[in-house]
């Protein structure tokens, strides 16, 4: 049985996951871009998993990303994204009329605390779930499709894949967070 990795955890710690991002704190244990994950053997991860973190590479560079993450999961390994869901955001915008309301979401300015000192990280690219299956589709990813937070051995862990509008109105309100998952090729 392989191992899980949380790519662009941030604060978030699932135990006896390993942890991968630039952030300077105690539980990541891989402090580095999420893009080189040459510290780690090809096919020795089961599943990986990143939340609101792959719309930090723009379309040019995700490919490479992707390729990366493809090559580090075993055969048939799983792949579980959250990025922000443009189409729900546009449900937000229309709603609410205030563009305030999806700046964070499609903007993403981030200020993070690394080891060489902090860093200001900004979203460079949105996804329709339509956009975001054909790259997955484009860089060695199968069985495209959507999960459910709450079905997840993650779930407990409170991220964006459980984004909403209004905030933590989990009952009532639009998911914002477009989470797919796909199997490697």
């Amino acid at each position: 049985m392989g191992m899980k990795l949380n790519l662009g955890c941030w604060h978030r710690n699932i135990p006896g996951w390993i942890h991968v991002d630039l952030c300077d704190m105690p539980h990541i244990d891989y402090k580095t871009g999420i893009d080189d994950l040459s510290m780690l053997e090809s096919g020795s991860a089961e599943l990986i998993y990143s939340s609101h973190s792959l719309e930090y590479f723009d379309r040019q560079h995700v490919g490479g990303v992707l390729t990366e993450w493809a090559r580090v999961l075993e055969p048939g390994g799983l792949l579980r994204l959250a990025v922000p869901d443009f189409d729900q955001l546009i449900k937000v915008y229309q709603k609410t009329g205030k563009l305030e309301k999806v700046l964070g979401p499609l903007y993403g300015r981030m200020e993070i605390d690394t080891e060489t000192g902090p860093q200001t990280l900004f979203h460079k690219t949105t996804y329709s779930f339509n956009s975001l299956k054909t790259v997955l589709e484009d860089n060695g990813f199968t069985n495209v499709r959507r999960y459910d937070w709450q079905d997840t051995i993650h779930k407990d862990y409170d991220d964006h894949s459980q984004a909403y509008f209004p905030h933590m109105d989990k009952e009532n309100g639009i998911l914002v967070s477009l989470n797919v998952e796909a199997d490697k090729a």
